[in-house]
């Protein structure tokens, strides 16, 4: 563990097997350092990202401006009775006749 990560620790190898316990994930011992150690990287780089000055930054949810690609509602003629069970392999009272499947 470098001496950084040491002065900063916030998750400790506790918290890694609770957190796990948690996730219904099995860690291993040997496992339970490297994971502490990267929790607690991933924890100051958040701390350094709080630090930020983002005075006059609009809060967005995309990195990029999205548009709505959605088409216009547009109503159009639907299919006849007919032309709907015209390629049913099997018809019953002007539905679809399938296989009982509950007996």
């Amino acid at each position: 563990m470098t001496a950084t990560a040491a002065n900063n620790l916030k998750v400790s190898q506790d918290d890694v097997e609770h957190i796990a316990q948690l996730s219904r994930l099995t860690v291993p011992a040997s496992e339970r350092e490297k994971f502490t150690e990267q929790f607690n990287q991933i924890l100051n780089y958040a701390d350094i990202l709080e630090h930020i000055d983002t005075t006059g930054i609009q809060p967005t949810a995309h990195v990029l401006p999205v548009s709505n690609v959605f088409r216009e509602d547009i109503v159009k003629p639907g299919s006849t009775l007919e032309e709907v069970l015209a390629n049913a392999p099997a018809v019953h009272n002007d539905g679809f006749k399938v296989p009982r499947v509950i007996e």
